[in-house]
C-alpha cells in the first residue's frame, strides 16, 4: 500500500487520497480499514470509538469527488462546477455542526458536534474543510505537482516549491537530472 500523502490543507489531503502508483491510480479510501487508516493520520478527523463500515465510504468518496472537481478546475483557471459546489453544501447540510454546552468546572463550553452515520459526519467535516480551502484567497496559488507521474495537489509555502514532497517526488526528480548529467553518451 502506498502511504497517503498528509500535511497539507485537509481538503487537498482528501484529493491526494489517489495517488499514482505502478499500477495506475490507486484509491487509498476503498475500505474501511484503509479509510480508518487514513482518518489516524488526520489530527482534525478523530473519530474517537467510531470505526469506518462500508456505508461511511460513499459519502467521504462523493466529497472527494466534488472536492476533486473544485480544485481541479481552480487549477486550469476554470470556474469549478456547479455540481461540485451543490455537492459540498449538501453533505455540509447533512450533518451540520452544532455547538454542544457543556461545563468544564469552571465555565460554559461550547463544542461543535454532528449528528448522524460516521460517513456523513466526516463528509460534513470533509466539507467544510474545502469549503475553507476554495474560499482563501490563498487558492490561487494551487499547483500540482511538477513531477511527471505524480497527480498530487499541494498549496506551497514556499513560491519555488515544484514538488508534492521533498522525499518522495523531490528526491526522484533530482535523481533523475543527475543519471541524465553523469550518463556515458
Amino acid at each position: 500500500m502506498t502511504d497517503p500523502l498528509t500535511g497539507e490543507h485537509l481538503a487537498l489531503d482528501l484529493v491526494n487520497t489517489r495517488p499514482v502508483t505502478g499500477d495506475g491510480r490507486t484509491d487509498l479510501l476503498d475500505t474501511p480499514r484503509r479509510l480508518a487508516a487514513w482518518l489516524a493520520l488526520e489530527p482534525a478527523l478523530q473519530t474517537g470509538r467510531a470505526t469506518p463500515t462500508a456505508a461511511d465510504l460513499a459519502p467521504v468518496h462523493a466529497v472527494r469527488e466534488h472536492v476533486d472537481a473544485a480544485v481541479h478546475a481552480l487549477l486550469h483557471g476554470a470556474r469549478p462546477p456547479r455540481a461540485a459546489l451543490h455537492g459540498l453544501t449538501e453533505a455540509m447540510r447533512a450533518a451540520p455542526a452544532v455547538p454542544e454546552l457543556g461545563w468544564d468546572g469552571s465555565t460554559v463550553t461550547a463544542t461543535p458536534r454532528r449528528a448522524g452515520r460516521l460517513g456523513v459526519r466526516l463528509a460534513a467535516h470533509l466539507a467544510e474543510a474545502a469549503t475553507d480551502l476554495l474560499t482563501d484567497p490563498a487558492v490561487g496559488t494551487l499547483r500540482q505537482c511538477e513531477a511527471e507521474d505524480c497527480v498530487m495537489v499541494f498549496l506551497p509555502a514556499h513560491p519555488r516549491r515544484r514538488w508534492c514532497s521533498p522525499t518522495r517526488c523531490g528526491n526522484r526528480a533530482r535523481v533523475a537530472r543527475y543519471y541524465q548529467r553523469h550518463k556515458t553518451p
